[in-house]
């Protein structure tokens, strides 16, 4: 900086600056400033340090730290608190707390500072987190304290002009913290027409009392900038975000306002901001060198597993294994000597000389417990060589449960797993984890054969943590290829969904609640939410916002260096040019949206990680209190937990395995066969038959269309297809699908690049599909330790290009020492790259794999039983319910409507195979009261009546709504005799009279009344009460279509008829395409469509232009879809735009006039179902010769007679064996084509077809002994034959073709 003295020109050298007041995107819709523009922004100005100080949490803290080191500065890490007088009081005068900036100076400082925010969340939260001065002055140690912005105590008491006030606070805090308090002097200048001049006002005013109390007190003085976004031009769109935080728009003149100066400035200008003040700048600098170098970073905080009682320790064998602690770190001491540079050599050698010592003491100590005492290291050694043992004998006893007498080979497996173990110091993670297993399962949780790598663990076999056995299927543990790689075992595991709580409860109740918690996750802004956040403060329609984010892909595969907005507008050249838009509107809410994608908008709970600590939680990480959790959360995410130490598990529910604990305890009650879904054979035919032809919808895994397809190629015959299907079947290793399935089939050869990849590649039929093959297959081919192999798997897996850099030529070197071809080399490395980025872990293939073949076998061998647990998981979603209901009627089994003697909660199945609906999935019919009639039923019986219901169901339990809807949906059928209308009427003959419902449940009252008051007289007498019934109503029923939306209004579906079933025929012959496909019209794209539905809902409007248009919903059995009719469209068709309309419509999908890379669905024409239906003259029977008889003459016969009408019957008769067909028509009915003749037909498999106009046929004949076999049935069908002829003289007859196959449509 340059300053003139007359004309003299002076250079001053400007003192440095460190920010110490800045938020991030983590004070939640308040700060804009992500993590990363804040290093990069701190590197350009030249700075050597950088604060965090979010509002109220530490949400951030290890993001910004790990971001900080790896550019060089140092972070400073802090919060910005609120305050109160008691933080444990609940007073709405003090809700929001006066601010106060705290940093951490040294390692205790931040364990202060984590206990202190901890704390405000989880004693002090309301509406914000809050402490108060005691918890201050318990953790002031190691903390640095700054009086923040103007909402801090002390600028509050100066801006009330409470002078006296000011000076308690500031002696307060001095008494405190001592040299580490500093007052604080911001300063944000408004520039002309800024939106907040009064906030630079308060400011001067409150600087200039700041600097006589600083001199008064002698507490030093800091500059800050309240930092809330990183450059000064993201000012509005930080407006924006407070708009969304507060919940106002950007034309409220009452909304809350900032400067716009609260951008991370750079030193020169906060020196031209304070140039009065260049002391406090330099203060700043203070503070950066007050705060030491330290780490967060921490080895695991394994938690303490207290060994049973019970469980004898060999004193000798433990010194034994104590010991081997101290030569394994001398071992590993002397290793890093041979590598270290001359300076490090003596402080290696002195460490190692410390050990030796210990070691010897160790050796004669006479109590190992007494010679650890007081040593934290030597503690902890000793606790893991106890549970080393305990660990030992676990295992060896679970060995021999699971395979007799081990052979050597496995016993040399476990003896090198347990080694590892030790040398890694885990024994307690697989004691802990084997535990809440145990427990899970004494408790009646189901509990999944394994998750992820640790399948391929043997002791975790043994310790029956895992049900696969790692052997039978080759299976490894990668953590233990590699001992040099200290990292947990991460063992994941799978609860049935109900059964995750208890086994949460479970570990809550054996480690502590304030020991174990759950983690947190940030919801961020993702383009279609930014897009539709910035318009509504905008004030952009709402019809334009959705517009805008429904042209972001919903996919974005975002490349490395670039934004999602990037690839979305790369993507979507239409999204890209609305940032050109006319309406500003738009151009403000696309150039926002960017600018706020990405920023955190909510937090949330991990849907499976809990955290397990050593010690109560705020001792090692922030805590905090959740909205969707019982428990505390830590607030670093998943991937950061562990770097601190704490102890990661994934409790994950699986509903797969609710689905089979429900299909298996189905299978109890229906069929008394207590089946051990566990030790199911996985050689059953019937099993992979239901594989083989793909039918395998609501099977784990392998429910998908494609998979389905690959399924009925592969012809899966055994357990080691399903693993290697359930592996491929994913982008890179897909396509290797064809080669897998040609191969297995002697369709293609099996070719091996070099003949020793075999040994690992003959499962697979020569292709590589798991990762565990590249890493035997680099051990075999290049000589890789089982550490660089597993180094490998990794680097391939997360593409780190820098080690794969470094581990090519080792490969091709190794691979060529043992004389292989190094093109050929090359290749295979080539091929492993690209696989591997997608590859799947066999342990983890093997264990789903064998969930889907459970699933499996139980739909092959107990189909109702199986789809009605899979229907009862599914009661959250009509549209699965609705899928799996076509699966069943697939399967030919009926599902039945909710019955009032039948149902129970949940779906449920019967001994004649049938699937009922449950209670529960009636609409408003609510837990208390499906238990309460359930129980009544178990306790009187079954309801005889309507009236024995209302006599006898508990009427406060069970209320009228749920009387009310139970009826709509049809529960009372069966115990009613009557139409369910009749509930909701009123006697015709009594215009005053209730209706039916209300005078049952006043009837049932009174009953239940008089009863009470018989069976309590003091006189005794009889409990018999004599109350007339109510008569049943003289009413009209309720026609179908009314009948069925008042069913679908109870249980979200038409379950007992549909109201298209009356043109079922009709779709079937005519209808190409399913409204569900509409969701996706690029599968549709240049195709033509025949549709038929039922019109739901009508919507005639207006164009901004005043033009009228028209939107409609039609639904059909696979669901709904909506469709606008413009112009022509609309003025021709809106005929049909009338609710319960019931139309065939024809049109094609094709790109729109004026955007050819977007299709739409053009109608071209419309027509009502029931004038198709109405055009339908002649219906075709079809019967081959042989199924001819009496019997099915006689019913055919009598059906045809039961369904007159107008439409002309065909009958063609068909003799395969000597290809003709014989077609006449009948003389003698006319018929109707009637749901229930169609279903019989359909039932019975008798091919048909319908036409709307006669065909002309040709004349043949049968031979003369088919036809006298046909006379007599004919005689009964079309009338009497001719006399002079052996036909009747009016069929006209036609053949099929020399080979005889004649095939109908339907």
């Amino acid at each position: 900086m340059a300053i003139f003295v007359g004309s003299l020109q002076i250079r001053i050298d400007m003192p440095q600056f460190t920010h110490l007041h800045v938020h991030t995107q983590y004070s939640i819709l308040d700060g804009a400033a992500s993590i990363p523009s804040l290093m990069k922004r701190a590197k350009e100005f030249g700075m050597t340090a950088v604060a965090i100080t979010d509002h109220g949490n530490m949400f951030g803290v290890k993001e910004f730290y790990d971001a900080a080191n790896a550019a060089g500065l140092k972070p400073i890490l802090g919060c910005e608190v609120y305050v109160v007088k008691n933080h444990r009081e609940k007073d709405k005068d003090e809700k929001a707390g006066d601010h106060l900036i705290l940093l951490a100076k040294n390692l205790k400082g931040y364990h202060n500072l984590v206990k202190l925010v901890s704390y405000s969340w989880t004693e002090g939260f309301y509406y914000k987190p809050r402490i108060d001065k005691e918890l201050l002055r318990q953790y002031h140690e190691g903390l640095i304290c700054s009086s923040a912005c103007l909402g801090g105590e002390l600028p509050q008491a100066i801006m009330h002009d409470d002078l006296e006030e000011a000076s308690r606070i500031v002696e307060e805090f001095k008494e405190i913290f001592g040299e580490d308090y500093y007052l604080e002097l911001q300063l944000h200048r408004s520039l002309s027409g800024a939106p907040d001049t009064d906030t630079c006002r308060h400011q001067v005013e409150v600087n200039k009392v700041l600097h006589d109390l600083a001199a008064r007190h002698g507490v030093k003085l800091i500059v800050t900038n309240d930092v809330h976004f990183t450059l000064e031009e993201d000012a509005p769109a930080h407006d924006h975000l407070i708009c969304l935080n507060t919940g106002r728009d950007l034309d409220d003149p009452n909304r809350m306002r900032y400067t716009g100066q609260e951008f991370f400035k750079s030193p020169d200008e906060m020196a031209a901001l304070f140039p009065d003040d260049l002391e406090a700048l330099e203060n700043t600098m203070e503070i950066a060198d007050k705060v030491e170098h330290y780490t967060l970073e921490h080895k695991p905080l394994m938690p303490d597993f207290p060994l049973p009682d019970d469980f004898v320790i060999d004193q000798a064998e433990l010194r034994r294994i104590f010991l081997r602690r101290f030569d394994g770190q001398i071992s590993g001491l002397e290793k890093k000597m041979a590598d270290a540079d001359e300076a490090k050599k003596p402080s290696l050698l002195h460490e190692m000389e410390g050990l030796r010592t210990e070691k010897a003491q160790a050796e004669t100590a006479d109590d190992l417990d007494a010679f650890a005492a007081g040593n934290e290291r030597l503690g902890e050694w000793l606790t893991v060589s106890k549970q080393y043992l305990y660990l030992v004998a676990l295992t060896m006893k679970g060995a021999k449960e699971r395979y007799g007498e081990p052979d050597e080979k496995t016993l040399e497996r476990i003896r090198y797993e347990l080694g590892t173990i030790e040398w890694m110091g885990f024994p307690g993670y697989f004691l802990i984890v084997s535990d809440f297993i145990r427990a899970a399962r004494e408790m009646g949780v189901s509990v999944g054969p394994g998750r992820g790598s640790a399948a391929g663990s043997v002791v975790a076999y043994c310790l029956k943590i895992t049900n696969i056995d790692p052997l039978k299927y080759d299976l490894l543990f990668e953590r233990f290829l590699n001992p040099d790689r200290i990292s947990l075992p991460d063992v994941d595991v799978d609860f049935d969904e109900d059964g995750r709580a208890d086994v949460l409860r479970y570990v809550i109740e054996k480690y502590g609640k304030k020991r174990v918690a759950q983690i947190v996750t940030f919801g961020t802004m993702a383009p279609k939410l930014a897009i539709r956040d910035v318009a509504r403060v905008e004030k952009l329609p709402l019809a334009d916002s959705d517009r805008l984010a429904k042209l972001v892909p919903d996919k974005l595969m975002v490349e490395k260096g670039e934004t999602p907005f990037e690839r979305a507008y790369k993507d979507s050249p239409e999204l890209a040019r609305e940032r050109e838009s006319p309406n500003p509107l738009i151009q403000n809410t696309l150039k926002y949206a960017e600018k706020l994608e990405g920023s955190v908008r909510q937090t949330g709970v991990h849907a499976c990680g809990v955290i397990i600590g050593k010690d109560d939680l705020e001792e090692f990480a922030p805590v905090a209190t959740a909205k969707d959790a019982d428990l505390n959360v830590v607030q670093y995410e998943g991937k950061l937990v562990e770097s601190v130490g704490l102890i990661k598990m994934d409790f994950l529910g699986l509903k797969t395995l609710s689905i089979i604990k429900d299909a298996v305890e189905n299978v109890r009650r229906v069929q008394g066969i207590n089946l051990d879904i566990d030790n199911i054979p996985l050689d059953d035919r019937k099993t992979y038959q239901l594989f083989c032809k793909g039918e395998t919808t609501g099977i784990f895994q392998f429910e998908s269309a494609g998979m389905k397809k690959y399924l009925r190629a592969l012809k899966p015959n055994r357990l080691e297809d399903l693993i290697a299907m359930n592996a491929l079947y994913r982008p890179g290793p897909m396509d290797n699908i064809p080669s897998f399935i040609a191969r297995k089939h002697g369709q293609e050869k099996v070719e091996y690049e070099f003949p020793e990849m075999a040994e690992y590649l003959e499962d697979t039929y020569g292709i590589t599909v798991y990762q565990e093959q590249v890493m035997l297959l680099s051990q075999k081919l290049a000589g890789f330790t089982g550490g660089e192999a597993d180094t490998l798997r990794k680097a391939m897996g997360k593409k780190q290009r820098a080690t794969l850099d470094k581990m090519k030529p080792k490969f091709l070197k190794g691979a060529a020492e043992r004389g292989h071809d190094p093109e050929i080399c090359e290749k295979i490395w080539t091929g492993w790259e690209a696989f591997a980025s997608y590859a799947f872990n066999k342990s983890h293939s093997t264990c789903y794999a064998y969930v889907a073949y459970q699933t499996a076998y139980l739909k092959a061998h107990y189909p109702s039983e199986f789809m009605a647990a899979l229907l009862s998981r599914n009661l959250s979603s009509m549209d699965k319910i609705s899928f799996f209901m076509d699966e069943c009627k697939r399967m030919g089994i009926k599902v039945l409507g909710p019955d009032i003697n039948e149902s129970i909660e949940s779906f449920t199945s019967d001994k004649e195979g049938n699937v009922r609906f449950g209670l529960a999935a009636v609409k408003g019919v609510g837990e208390a009261a499906m238990q309460s009639i359930v129980e009544e039923r178990e306790r009187g019986g079954k309801f005889r009546s309507i009236y024995d219901f209302m006599e006898r169901v508990n009427m406060q339990a069970v209320n009228r709504k749920n009387i009310e809807n139970m009826a709509l949906a049809g529960a009372f059928d069966s115990i009613s005799g009557f139409h369910r209308s009749k509930f909701f009427s009123a006697d015709q003959r009594d215009s005053g009279g209730a209706v039916f419902l209300e005078q049952l449940i006043k009837y049932g009252s009174r009953m239940q009344t008089e009863r009470n008051t018989a069976q309590q007289s003091l006189f005794g007498g009889t409990d018999i009460v004599d109350i007339q019934q109510p008569l049943l109503p003289q009413c009209p029923d309720w026609n179908k279509l009314e009948t069925l939306n008042h069913e679908k209004e109870m249980i979200g579906m038409y379950l007992s008829s549909h109201p298209l079933d009356d043109y079922e025929v009709v779709i079937k012959r005519y209808c190409n395409t399913q409204l569900t496909q509409f969701a996706n019209l690029n599968d549709l794209r240049d195709k033509d469509f025949t549709i038929a539905g039922m019109v739901t809902d009508v919507q005639n409007l207006y164009t901004r232009n005043g033009k009228p248009f028209g939107r409609f919903k039609l639904e059909d059995y696979s669901g709904q879809h909506e469709f606008a009719l413009f112009d022509k469209d609309y003025e021709n068709f809106r005929k049909f735009l009338f609710k319960d309309y019931f139309l065939l419509i024809k049109g094609s999908v094709r790109p729109r006039p004026y955007n050819k890379d977007e299709y739409e669905a053009k109608i071209t024409s419309m027509q009502m179902l029931g004038d198709v239906l109405d055009s339908v003259n002649e219906l075709t029977i079809s019967l081959h010769i042989n199924d001819i008889s009496p019997d099915m003459t006689a019913e055919l016969s009598e059906r045809i007679a039961a369904t007159k009408g107008k439409i002309n019957l065909r009958v063609k008769v068909i003799d395969s064996r000597e290809g003709v067909s014989l077609a006449f028509f009948s003389r003698k009915y006319k018929v109707a084509l009637t749901q229930e003749l169609v279903s019989y037909l359909e039932s019975n498999q008798i091919n048909y077809s319908i036409a709307l106009q006669r065909q002309h046929l040709t004349k043949n004949a049968l031979s003369q002994k088919n036809t006298k076999r046909l006379q007599l049935w004919l005689k009964s069908l079309i009338g009497p034959l001719s006399s002079n002829s052996s036909l009747p003289a009016n069929l006209s007859l036609s053949t099929s073709g020399q080979n005889g196959a004649v095939r109908a449509a339907r």
